[in-house]
């Protein structure tokens, strides 16, 4: 049967088959539908394709993406899936597999990475450390933990080909694979259908940015014995010095591959990976995609009753696996903001909060991005055609490129600052503070807990996690035991919000955060802080649900 919006002009009613549709079923689409559905949100997520995604595009879940899949519960069973804790984590600049390597830049495995958490008493470190796991291998859990999720419907061979929203809702005009068409109903939908989004376009939001930077070619291939058999050390990323071939990505089961190289689609690519490599191997070419560098940031992340996230309102490119680990940013901000206005104590403010965090994130990306991409050309413009030869001038130029090499490579590996520091302040949401404004370094994290930031991980005297035992409500994280909470608890209860209190008495971590008391929002961001409750409780209570501005500057401001 063939349905119509063009004559939903008019309110449908207040009745809703969903509290929210999520359009688009990859990492981003269904991590925001498993947190929704963990919120009690009735939650519908539909996807085009009939299954998950069969080859991997990211490779890399960073720190902070890590944290938040603790938070939801998946986080051993992700790391599961990729690179195991042991294995090397290093970066090699190479002319060849087979040839010495002109440089290997070091970074710690994920097991040296825990141990140095575990013994981390400052705030420095996050709480999970980074993980290779291929999207191909991520997405089906994800899709195995949504179905398991309550609350939550998920939906393949269905496509959203439009939509029509009103005061009350928003009407979904669905395509299934037999050609067959629904209506599908919510009361909010999340576009979550990547860079080429039908959301976004319906809406008529226009990217804004830089475009169609560079054409390149990702080819995907299995290998069998590849990875065990490089002789020259084992890493995650080896690039070429070599023209037109730029880096191989070891995949988290170690027999997949991807090779990113400027070469067109059809290139005799298994010539091309036999050269680079320089000893016999399986080689099995599985898929060729060819795709565009973009660095882009949409003008707008919603529209009344729809809402925008991950690659629908930002195109970036993958110098420093920013792309799908802004997503999950989008998504977890986003999931408790609805949450709370559907049901009943979020302001208006609240949702207006998404936008106004979100973007700012997503701008501040893409300069971190493109920072990162413009290192690359200052090492290889050496790349000369004697650079894999065993004379005299082949040796001065992998020295040459090793020297720049070392220095300008590392910046999109070593981005933590934008990773962990990113903060939410200036939002209308977030209690102010003089001269806190949203400013972070790109590579350096120093933990701090102004107001917008996310909650630097701490352990606690009996060996836990700070995290672990922050719920998902508001808390009012009590660090000296006795602080003073009452006007805080009357006036969440008066709004009708979720609100808790964490009392510590941890003297190391009071010291450490500069402070006795943090309200702290569900998804773990500083709301406020202070050394005595708030002089207007009920403002600020208000301003962080989204039902006003606080009226007072806060009290750490008037110290």
């Amino acid at each position: 049967m063939r349905h119509s919006l063009n004559s939903v002009d008019t309110p449908i009613g207040d009745a809703s088959d969903f509290d929210v549709i999520v359009a688009g079923a990859g990492p981003v689409g269904l991590t925001l539908a498993i947190d929704l559905g963990r919120r009690g949100v009735r939650c519908l997520i539909v996807e085009r394709n009939p299954t998950t995604a069969p080859w991997p595009k990211m490779d890399r879940s960073n720190a902070r993406t890590m944290e938040c899949y603790r938070r939801i519960g998946i986080v051993d069973r992700v790391r599961a899936l990729g690179y195991p804790p042991e294995n090397p984590m290093d970066v090699f600049i190479v002319t060849r597999l087979c040839d010495p390597p002109l440089a290997v830049l070091p970074y710690p495995s994920v097991a040296e990475s825990r141990a140095g958490i575990a013994s981390c008493q400052d705030g420095s470190l996050p709480l999970e450390p980074y993980q290779l796991v291929s999207q191909n291998a991520l997405e089906p859990l994800l899709k195995e933990v949504a179905e398991a999720t309550l609350n939550v419907t998920v939906r393949n061979g269905c496509e959203l080909i439009d939509f029509a929203q009103d005061n009350s809702g928003v009407t979904v005009l669905a395509r299934l694979l037999d050609g067959s068409e629904q209506l599908l109903r919510g009361a909010y939908l999340a576009g979550c259908d990547g860079g080429v989004s039908t959301v976004r376009k319906k809406l008529g939001i226009k990217l804004e940015g830089r475009g169609r930077i560079r054409d390149a070619c990702q080819v995907i291939f299995r290998s069998s014995d590849l990875y065990e058999r490089i002789p020259i050390g084992k890493g995650r990323h080896y690039n070429f010095a070599w023209p037109h071939v730029e880096t191989l990505v070891v995949q988290g089961s170690r027999k997949e591959f991807t090779l990113h190289t400027g070469l067109p689609p059809d290139t005799d690519f298994e010539a091309v990976i036999r050269d680079i490599v320089g000893f016999p191997c399986e080689i099995e070419i599985r898929h060729v995609v060819p795709w565009r560098h973009h660095l882009l940031v949409a003008e707008r992340y919603r529209d009344r009753r729809v809402f925008l996230v991950g690659d629908s309102v930002h195109l970036l490119i993958p110098f420093g696996g920013l792309g799908m680990n802004t997503g999950v940013g989008d998504a977890f901000d986003l999931s408790w903001k609805l949450a709370g206005v559907i049901e009943g104590w979020g302001g208006p403010g609240l949702l207006d909060g998404y936008e106004q965090e979100r973007r700012p994130i997503g701008l501040r990306n893409r300069q971190a991005c493109e920072w990162a991409a413009a290192s690359v050309p200052i090492w290889r413009k050496l790349i000369t055609p004697n650079v894999r030869d065993v004379t005299p001038e082949g040796v001065a130029a992998r020295a040459t490129i090793a020297a720049s090499a070392k220095v300008h490579h590392r910046r999109m590996h070593d981005m933590r600052g934008v990773e962990l520091g990113y903060s939410y302040a200036g939002s209308p949401l977030i209690a102010e503070e003089a001269d806190n404004v949203a400013e972070w370094d790109t590579c350096i994290y120093t933990p701090h807990t102004r107001p917008g930031v996310r909650v630097p991980h701490m352990w606690l005297k009996d060996g836990r996690a700070l995290q672990d035992l922050l719920g998902e409500e508001y808390t009012l994280l009590d660090l000296v035991g006795r602080f003073e909470t009452g006007s805080l608890e009357v006036a969440f209860r008066e709004i009708g919000a979720p609100f808790d209190v964490v009392r510590l008495g941890e003297p190391r971590i009071q010291d450490v955060y500069g402070c006795k008391a943090l309200l702290l929002r569900p998804d773990l961001h500083i709301a406020w802080r202070g050394d005595s409750p708030p002089d207007n409780a009920a403002a600020l209570a208000a301003r962080a649900t989204g039902w006003g501005e606080i009226d007072q500057r806060s009290h750490w401001e008037r110290k």
